[in-house]
């Protein structure tokens, strides 16, 4: 089996965390060699980072505070960190939730390219109701106002959507979209089928 690459990409609240998590025993079981999963997951990154006192955490958690989109260059900082303490060339790897904004998705692209992985990327396609209900259900920190959740469904239209778009036409990957209104074990057997 050749080493993996998924990006999982969607509406906040499409499922994307549960999905990746499904993910790893699947790919672990897949392997013959049994080679490790790593898990990047950006929005953990940023969680920990409003917690920091440095200058420019302060300036993120008042953007946060806010309800705006944290600047690419951030989440370029995060991820493209993580992979060069992370990743050692014989593991698969699971991104979550990246990018978020056309610059990143180009950013990462370099980065793939420069690991010499060709990622599939699976685009959980939701309707905004249900990004919508599963946001005020989460209860997290960040999905408790109404206006907080309106906006975050706002960016995905003007900032994820753009990347969507490039990804799915940029030939480095390979894109696949499922149904994510679906049970969460009915979306996984999809991904599963996709993938096959």
């Amino acid at each position: 089996m050749e080493l993996a690459t998924f990006i999982l990409i969607g509406r906040s609240g499409c499922g994307k965390g549960t999905q990746s998590r499904l993910l790893e025993p699947y790919l672990r079981s897949a392997d013959p060699e049994r080679r490790d999963v790593l898990y990047l997951e950006t929005g953990e990154h940023f969680r920990d980072f409003f917690k920091r006192n440095s200058y420019s955490s302060k300036l993120a958690r008042e953007l946060n505070e806010r309800s705006e989109l944290q600047p690419p260059f951030l989440a370029i900082h995060f991820w493209s960190d993580w992979l060069i303490e992370h990743l050692h060339g014989s593991e698969h790897l699971i991104i979550d939730g990246t990018p978020r904004y056309l610059d990143e998705a180009r950013a990462l692209t370099g980065a793939m390219r420069f690991y010499r992985r060709r990622p599939t990327v699976i685009h959980l396609n939701v309707p905004r109701e249900f990004s919508e209900k599963h946001l005020r259900e989460r209860g997290r920190a960040d999905d408790r106002r109404e206006g907080d959740i309106q906006k975050r469904l706002l960016w995905f239209e003007t900032s994820v959507l753009p990347a969507i778009e490039y990804l799915k036409h940029e030939p480095l990957y390979r894109f696949i979209e499922v149904n994510g209104n679906q049970p969460i074990e009915k979306v996984h057997a999809d991904i599963v089928d996709k993938l096959a």
